[in-house]
């Protein structure tokens, strides 16, 4: 069965379709667009007028790839832009109305058990237990889980977008606008230390996002060709620090300089990698690595299970 899944992010969506059978599955085709449906009207509780536009006109060239490759079933995901968005709820409709799509909108619960699906997926979580994150615009994950169990999951609504439209006026970033930031994340992320306290987990797992960049910009730096197979992107918590300390000292003009650094990612990563360094020194996190699947090779191992279980029940 070929599929197409699509993850409508609130910067960016991505499509990859997929050939799946029974227990293996071959990916035909990776894109993304940035869109940035949360852009000006993440805080508002809004979409605004060009984000709408520019959301429709991306699925609309998607459904042309997906028309190309003769799917034959779509999973498309919205997340936290448009579940939160007053007008959420009627951009899916004319999505609907203009393609054929349809869209679920999930929970952050749902939207955690995804991402931690996909991470598992790529990376062999061990015996000792990890904290898993995806940074997205509108809302950030986190999940505390080994190789055998989860232990605890929340998505909070305080993502990339809506901390640069809240946080990060100054360019570049002043240590004033870094303290109003760990003092946020004091008050938004205290459920998250309190877990943390109870299950002790010692590695970082990065998903997506401000991540693959990072990975970018270190193999950029190094001269390390990445195997585009790789389900785990080299990286390390003094890596990290490195690239951390140059980011926050750079305007945004110096910042799309680096090697590796993508204009999508320009704007969202300081306050990304603000938080990123707030919880692995809040929670005395011992490493970082970084899991090339998140939520929508999630869905893509949910599809297969739902099909391994049909052909069991048959």
């Amino acid at each position: 069965m070929r599929i197409a899944v699509i993850d409508l992010g609130t910067n960016t969506f991505h499509l990859m379709i997929a050939q799946v059978d029974k227990n293996a599955h071959e990916i035909l085709h990776r894109e993304r667009k940035a869109v940035k449906i949360g852009e000006k009207g993440i805080n508002k509780g809004e979409i605004t007028e060009s984000a709408w536009d520019r959301a429709v006109a991306a699925l609309k060239e998607f459904k042309k790839t997906i028309e190309d490759h003769q799917i034959e079933k779509i999973f498309a995901t919205a997340t936290s832009a448009i579940r939160n968005a007053s007008n959420g709820a009627a951009l899916v409709e004319e999505i609907k109305s203009q393609t054929g799509i349809e869209i679920e909108v999930i929970s952050g619960t749902r939207e955690a058990e995804l991402i931690h699906l996909g991470a598992s997926k790529a990376l062999d979580l061990g015996a000792e237990k990890n904290l898993i994150m995806d940074i997205g615009g509108g809302s950030i994950e986190f999940i505390i889980a080994d190789s055998r169990k989860t232990y605890w999951l929340r998505s909070f609504e305080v993502g990339g977008q809506r901390l640069v439209e809240k946080f990060h006026r100054a360019d570049p970033i002043t240590s004033n606008e870094i303290a109003d930031l760990h003092a946020f994340f004091d008050a938004e992320l205290q459920p998250l230390v309190e877990a943390c306290k109870e299950h002790q987990p010692s590695t970082l797992i990065g998903c997506s996002g401000t991540f693959d960049t990072l990975s970018d910009i270190y193999c950029e730096e190094k001269g390390i060709e990445r195997d585009p197979k790789a389900t785990e992107y080299l990286f390390g918590k003094n890596v990290f620090n490195s690239i951390y300390e140059d980011l926050i000292s750079k305007s945004r003009e110096e910042r799309l300089k680096i090697p590796g650094m993508i204009e999508m990612r320009v704007d969202m990563i300081v306050v990304a990698c603000v938080l990123i360094d707030y919880i692995v020194e809040k929670l005395s996190l011992t490493n970082i690595r970084i899991s090339a699947y998140a939520l929508k090779e999630g869905i893509l191992y949910n599809v297969l299970d739902q099909l391994q279980q049909s052909i069991e029940s048959e």
